[in-house]
């Protein structure tokens, strides 16, 4: 048997008159981030009580209304951080939390009893249907499952009648329904809204899952076609999606999905997940934008959304991500570097976006224009990262290459020539250790503040000396509250550039300020790594200070000639 002839192709849904194909998106689903839920259970180091909160916050932010925000029957740590969430009054007010539970009555009790308080929740039950599951997995009969669930789901309803204070929400995922026969999915499904009296009023959430991409994302659109159109209590449920990302076609599987009657999305920030993932609901909310509607989410910061995700989960995102990718918006080829500066020359402000090569304006994200051209080695300007760590050591993250080469570009565009090894050195320290300065560092003591990190920070403004104090969770932390501006470090690196006893620091910060587009680097050299921190946090500042427009920058300047006081850095 060949490798090819050992897989049989998916069979097609009897389907002909199918409509999705004639639809078009007119406005965005309901969203639901599993990124706690399913995107944390697939990490190599599940997150801790504090990367999930701080995960949390930020869908919150984004505008997440519906987040599934754990297995809590499946450990302690899970169970936990549900109740901290309701007991600590953490769930916004237009939130609703949900969690995932198997079809187990100890289970079942222990997710419900995890809810107890909370204004409104979802409890997501699941039985797997397809025939491989039920023939090689659980050694089950339709009926089986289907008694499996109905009891489940009269469980879930006599325990949920007990607290009448919780609005209950139940959602049913007939778990592999990709590779499920549509009949039966229709039958376990009816039986399950049944067996919760779904009413207009009272819906079920049907989730649909591709727990498996079995074919391609028009067959995905037909099997929720049919759904839409067998239901028993059409009326009286919600069609949701989970897409996975077997094959590479999460994005495209749910949006035909959308066009063939889905009315809810579920998935994850940038396609984490089991697998190959879910789908990227990042990718799909900016697709809706990028056809002229509002995806109800906000991306407004997309780097600050990203780095916050890097450092929750421990993953990196891949620099041709699209959207979000350190590289998206960045043009190697002359003839698209070309093409992008004469179509955003000839951009105007009041009419439809329409710019080669960029389906979005980088700034609706956050982003700067200042990395969409750089040249690379093949023009012969290239090679600036390389030769500036064989020559000095100094390794830059790869969003401060893509700054920095702009740099290098304009220089080697006024020389004419080949920039050498110690031009690109010279330029690195007056773009990033000695940058124009409106405020300069002069010194500053570290003093004990007990549990917490006091400094006492001497800075220059405008030839005048100021003492600032603050305190914070740690140098850098304290150093910001003591420079009073609101200052945002989005990444922070730091490495030795020699070895022995004169060897020296260098510490690169990724920082930005509430208010201002972007975000910028600086860096510091020292022997002491606090020292080094705290110049790089200086230099970063004053860059940030100099693409300010005039008002801005009179008050972050105010606040820094203030009188000498201490201030505390507020989480």
């Amino acid at each position: 048997m060949s490798p090819a002839s050992r897989y049989r192709p998916f069979p097609p849904v009897d389907l002909a008159d199918r409509r999705w194909p004639g639809r078009v998106i007119s406005h965005a689903p309901a969203w639901l981030s599993t990124d706690l839920r399913d995107g944390n259970q697939a990490l190599f180091e599940p997150m801790g009580p504090e990367r999930k909160m701080r995960m949390f916050r930020m869908l919150c932010e984004i505008g997440f209304k519906e987040i599934e925000v754990g297995f809590p029957s499946a450990s302690g740590t899970e169970f936990d951080f549900v109740r901290t969430l309701i007991e600590g009054g953490h769930i916004p007010g237009d939130v609703t939390i949900g969690v995932l539970t198997q079809a187990r009555e100890p289970l079942i009790r222990r997710t419900i009893e995890s809810l107890v308080g909370a204004r409104r929740a979802i409890v997501h039950v699941y039985t797997a249907t397809s025939p491989v599951f039920r023939e090689r997995v659980f050694g089950m009969q339709p009926a089986e499952v289907t008694a499996m669930a109905v009891s489940s789901v009269r469980l879930i309803r006599e325990l949920c009648d007990a607290h009448p204070e919780t609005e209950w929400v139940l959602e049913y995922s007939p778990e592999t329904f990709s590779a499920t026969e549509l009949e039966f999915a229709r039958d376990i499904s009816d039986a399950v809204a049944e067996a919760w009296g779904a009413t207009p009023e009272r819906k079920l959430i049907l989730n649909l899952p591709a727990t498996v991409e079995m074919a391609t994302p028009n067959v995905y659109a037909d099997q929720v076609e049919w759904m839409d159109r067998h239901l028993a209590r059409r009326d009286s449920v919600i069609i949701s999606v989970h897409p996975h990302n077997d094959r590479g076609t999460a994005v495209a599987a749910a949006e035909l999905a959308m066009m063939a009657g889905a009315e809810r999305v579920e998935g994850c920030l940038f396609g984490n997940g089991e697998r190959t993932g879910n789908v990227d609901l990042v990718t799909l909310a900016l697709n809706l934008r990028t056809q002229g509607i509002d995806p109800g989410l906000e991306f407004r910061d997309i780097d600050a959304v990203a780095r916050t995700y890097e450092a929750c989960t421990q993953l990196p995102i891949h620099p041709r991500h699209p959207y979000v990718g350190d590289l998206v918006f960045t043009a190697f080829s002359g003839s698209h570097q070309d093409a992008i500066r004469k179509g955003m020359a000839a951009q105007a402000t009041e009419e439809h976006w329409n710019v080669p090569y960029l389906p979005i304006d980088p700034a609706d994200l956050g982003r700067t224009y200042d990395s969409l051209v750089r040249v690379n080695s093949q023009s012969g300007k290239g090679g600036v990262a390389y030769l500036l760590e064989m020559s000095r050591g100094v390794v830059m993250p790869r969003r401060m290459q893509v700054e920095f080469s702009t740099a290098v570009q304009r220089l080697a565009e006024t020389t004419g020539s080949e920039v050498s090894a110690e031009q690109i050195w010279q330029l690195f320290s007056a773009e990033y250790l000695e940058p124009a300065a409106a405020a300069c560092y002069v010194g500053h003591q570290l003093v004990d503040r007990g549990a917490q990190q006091g400094i006492r920070l001497t800075v220059s403004v405008d030839g005048r000396q100021q003492v600032l104090d603050g305190v914070g969770n740690g140098p850098i932390d304290a150093a910001i509250a003591a420079l009073g501006v609101p200052v945002e470090v989005r990444s922070y690196e730091e490495r030795a550039l020699n070895q022995g006893a004169d060897s020296r620091a260098l510490a690169i910060v990724e920082m930005a300020i509430r208010g201002v587009t972007g975000s910028t680097f600086g860096a510091g050299i020292d022997a002491n790594i606090v020292t080094a921190s705290i110049r790089a946090l200086m230099a970063g500042l004053n860059r940030m200070l100099a693409r300010m427009d005039a008002a801005e920058r009179q008050r972050a300047l105010l606040a820094l000639e203030r009188p000498a006081r201490t201030a505390e850095r507020v989480a």
